[in-house]
């Protein structure tokens, strides 16, 4: 039996694309405050916030739970 073609694949950049597109990224910068700076370092690295919001907005429109979100999104 041949396997399944499941169209191309896409790497993380090009998923962050589709989800995120320029235009709402801009919309995104205007209403979202800067992150704040921690001057005596320590604690986990900042999240991408495209990449974070990409992913919430794949759960919101997939239906997938945060556990099922595909390692192309990383580890959040």
């Amino acid at each position: 039996m041949a396997p399944v073609s499941r169209g191309p694949r896409c790497d993380g950049m090009e998923m962050m694309q589709r989800l995120v597109p320029d235009k709402l990224w801009e919309l995104f910068l205007r209403v979202v405050p800067e992150a704040p700076v921690r001057p005596q370092g320590g604690g986990r690295r900042r999240a991408d916030d495209r990449g974070v919001l990409a992913a919430i907005l794949f759960v919101a429109t997939s239906g997938c739970t945060w556990r099922q979100l595909p390692p192309v999104f990383g580890a959040f």
